[in-house]
């Protein structure tokens, strides 16, 4: 009986475990992974007040889904299902980009701002994509900044 019984408990425990690990398709829209920013940009990119946004596009680039998660902390993890879409559903292949700013205006990239610019290309149901935001637009400009001007040329006057 107790051979019976121990029998018993490892067959449950390992279909148990095969049924946890086995993938199942995945109905609608789905895209998980991470965004990741290049470390000269992380301080700028996890200050107060920004936003990321993680932006879907097909292959016209018109944008399908979007998420925003506020003040990231990265590498950001991330998880986008059919409440992110903008339309009904979509199939085919997909883009995704991160921005990241502080000023909330998707699609207008202003001074200071921090971008991806990704050539892949994905479809629904894709876990373990990894964006790297390493750009910035414009040139950053430092908090401290000297106000009254260059030493030099007020020096010279």
């Amino acid at each position: 009986m107790r051979v019976f019984l121990i029998i018993i408990t490892v067959a449950v425990a390992t279909w148990g475990t095969w049924a946890l690990n086995r993938e199942v398709p995945v109905e609608g829209f789905n895209l998980a992974g991470k965004v990741e920013v290049a470390p000269r940009l992380l301080k700028a990119a996890q200050e107060n007040n920004v936003s990321c946004s993680i932006i879907v596009k097909n292959e016209a680039d018109v944008p399908v889904a979007i998420k925003r998660i506020i003040n990231p902390q990265f590498p950001l993890e991330f998880s986008l299902d059919k409440s992110d879409l903008l339309i009904e559903g979509y199939q085919g292949n997909l883009k995704v980009e991160a921005q990241i700013n502080s000023h909330g205006k998707l699609g207008i990239l202003k001074s200071g701002d921090i971008f991806s610019e990704e050539n892949k290309t994905y479809v629904s149901g894709q876990k373990n994509i990894v964006i790297v935001a390493d750009k910035m637009m414009g040139k950053p400009t430092l908090a401290g900044a000297n106000k009254r001007g260059n030493f030099f040329r007020t020096a010279a006057r």
